[in-house]
């Protein structure tokens, strides 16, 4: 572990920190200035060659300064010696542009993966990605994490002796059938179909039996929160008992916790991949830390 020294970015330093924590380091030292004409210098405060190292930065607000800040982190190691340099990015900016599902749109996800192994990254850690297959953006290793068996974990401690696991759409199934498994629930599917490029989603129905349960949903992230609050509407509406939700990633964009707060949600649980700051915290919430995940995975790549 000598040789290993790990930078973070400004995005989530209390993230970097716990992670150090659990690998008994130090958080490696390094200085980023911006400039009133938004230029940025970033200095590198140790001694990195030779050495593996790993930036931890996380794609929050504000979302092209932090990401700027990611290349520039990586560069400039590479540029003093590093061995190799991991990007650890466990929400991954653009991961919702993921395909060319109009004319003239761009693959911009492909793009952010193709700057990152130009700014000098050898390696990166990601977590839950949105689609899958984005892992193929990648020419360099690319190791996706999974927090589902952090959020099982915490499940297990509660009341589930009539709760039921419900997709928020179908084409969130395939990613609700390994939590179907591990806690032996039934699973139920509501109709979300979305026809234009606005963040407001159409709700048509529910398969399966919810009545009288405890609605469980579960989704990759909540954004604007427009679908998670609609399906926890249409659910209790349906006669559900009650709705708890979970997710990995809590972006929290736009009007979502004022959406989040007014829902008929009575659990909201997510993950610490992101930052919550005060003004998004709710009495609803709780979140579970990945620092022991990223940890045990940077070790396991040493």
């Amino acid at each position: 572990m000598k040789s290993l020294k790990i930078f973070s970015g400004s995005s989530h330093r209390e993230l970097a920190l716990d992670v150090c924590k659990h690998l008994g380091l130090q958080l490696s030292a390094s200085t980023t200035l911006q400039f009133s004409n938004d230029n940025m210098l970033v200095r590198i405060e140790e001694d990195v060659r030779g050495c593996d190292t790993c930036v931890i930065q996380t794609a929050a607000l504000p979302l092209h300064t932090h990401m700027m800040e990611l290349f520039i982190l990586c560069d400039t190691l590479r540029a003093y010696g590093a061995k190799s340099v991991c990007a650890v990015v466990p929400y991954f900016p653009y991961i919702r542009s993921d395909k060319q599902d109009k004319q003239g749109v761009a693959i911009t996800a492909r793009l952010v993966a193709n700057l990152l192994e130009t700014s000098g990254a050898t390696s990166a850690l990601l977590l839950d990605l949105h689609s899958p297959q984005s892992q193929g953006f990648f020419r360099i290793p690319a190791h996706v994490l999974t927090a589902r068996n952090i959020l099982v974990d915490y499940l297990k401690k509660l009341d589930l002796s009539q709760a039921v696991l419900v997709s928020p759409d179908a084409g969130e199934v395939k990613d609700l059938a390994p939590f179907t498994d591990l806690l032996n629930l039934p699973m139920a599917i509501i109709d979300k179909r979305r026809y234009d490029d606005t963040e407001t989603p159409h709700l048509h129905g529910i398969v399966g039996d919810i009545e009288g349960k405890t609605a469980i949903l579960v989704d990759d992230e909540i954004a604007s929160g427009g679908t998670i609050c609609s399906s926890a509407e249409l659910l209790v509406s349906r006669g559900a008992k009650r709705v708890w939700a979970l997710c990995t990633h809590p972006v929290f964009s736009g009007v979502a916790v004022e959406r989040l707060k007014s829902a008929p949600i009575e659990r909201l649980i997510v993950t610490n991949s992101l930052p919550i700051p005060p003004e998004k915290q709710m009495e609803k919430l709780d979140v579970l830390s990945i620092a022991p995940l990223l940890a045990e995975a940077i070790q396991a790549q040493l």
